[in-house]
């Protein structure tokens, strides 16, 4: 099985899996209890929030454990926009965010916010003028992803934060980071938001966890009430099993990173140059950027099918975000590509874990795709 589906989910480590496992078996108190394992629980969960936090040069105070990624941006849109709303009603975000943003901003303008959707160019990037042009007084929210999780472009966060503070704004600055993290190196510091999703699955950790940073100093007001947990942002008893798998995925991943990137990028070079050469009429869409992600289109042929005829042959790639169930991708769209090319897409997503033995199988798998399957589509 090779399986280049990476930015939809990553295999557990072992270190992860072996965290969770200890948490549930041994440390399996509640970390609000005050007797011994009460209190075993509650350090595992400590442990795993510095870790978190000194991963994006945070406080660990400034962590706030979720559900996800989805929750952790819902909880920092939502919570942001109420915030801010007596002073303005105008939000700028990207036509390329993930929907675990869009579906809050549709939200938000049922509530009488009006939204800007800011579209990138063909290669999927955005200019920070784009953002300048559309910012107003009354701009109290801007959210931009820092990776692009179809078509791998690194958005410019740390550029639009300088604007706005060099244009006086009052404006939030919210990322989705989930795509970015441990894949382009990043502090809070250096991106300069205020509010920073984190998601576990997408680094070898667990399923079902993810945090959200809160700039120090940034009340959010909460979304679940109950025992007061997360500093009383986020009520209900911690998973702790999770939580730890996070904190070891996220250590795993720092002593490796350097490499990993270095890995990961060679092996997204190669399948470029290879299909190149060897399947010209494929199309690579988007800058990819980032080191992980490569989407890329052969025009006439449907990406069902060739998802399809992949994955008979042991090769797992997708056809763009894993939450579209089927839907055409809006992210391509926005770009302004070409029906063709949107209807011929694949994603082709990495982890260390990938080979360059495992690349050229691809590489070859696909171009024997093409071959085949011309008879198949009448050509």
């Amino acid at each position: 099985m090779i399986y280049f589906d990476n930015a939809a989910t990553t295999k557990v480590s072992d270190e992860a899996a072996r965290a969770v496992y200890l948490a549930m078996t041994e440390s399996y108190g509640n970390p609000s209890s005050s007797h011994a394992l009460g209190r075993e629980a509650r350090e595992i969960i400590g442990t795993a929030r510095k870790t978190v936090a000194a991963a994006i040069g945070a406080q660990p105070e400034t962590i706030y454990f979720t559900s996800g990624g989805t929750e952790a941006d819902n909880l920092a849109i939502i919570s942001a926009a109420e915030n801010m709303k007596r002073r303005g009603g105008h939000i700028l975000t990207t036509a390329i965010e993930h929907d675990a943003v869009l579906k809050c901003m549709a939200e938000l303008e049922r509530q009488g916010f009006e939204v800007e959707y800011i579209k990138p160019d063909r290669h999927g990037d955005i200019p920070v003028s784009a953002f300048e042009s559309a910012l107003r007084e009354d701009t109290v929210l801007v959210s931009l992803m820092l990776v692009n999780n179809e078509v791998g472009s690194v958005l410019p966060v740390a550029e639009v934060s300088k604007m706005l503070r060099r244009r006086k704004s009052q404006a939030l600055l919210h990322t989705d980071a989930v795509q970015g993290f441990l894949k382009i190196p990043f502090t809070v510091k250096s991106l300069g938001a205020d509010l920073l999703t984190l998601s576990a699955h997408k680094i070898h950790g667990p399923k079902g966890v993810g945090a959200l940073y809160v700039r120090k100093g940034l009340r959010l007001l909460p979304r679940s009430f109950g025992g007061g947990q997360e500093s009383g942002l986020r009520a209900g008893t911690e998973s702790v099993p999770l939580i730890a798998g996070f904190g070891a995925a996220v250590e795993q991943g720092l002593k490796s990173r350097e490499r990993d990137i270095a890995e990961m990028s060679k092996i997204r070079d190669y399948i470029r140059a290879q299909l190149r050469v060897r399947l010209p009429e494929a199309k690579i869409l988007g800058s990819a950027a980032a080191p992980h992600i490569l989407c890329l289109s052969l025009p006439g042929y449907k990406s069902e099918v060739l998802l399809n005829w992949l994955d008979m042959r042991g090769i797992c790639v997708s056809k763009g975000s894993a939450c579209k169930k089927g839907r055409r991708s809006h992210v391509l769209e926005a770009m302004g590509l070409s029906s063709g090319e949107i209807d011929g897409a694949l994603r082709v997503s990495l982890s260390a874990q990938n080979t360059m033995e495992e690349a050229e199988a691809f590489v070859s798998a696909f171009a024997e795709a093409k071959n085949e399957l011309y008879g198949v589509l009448g050509k």
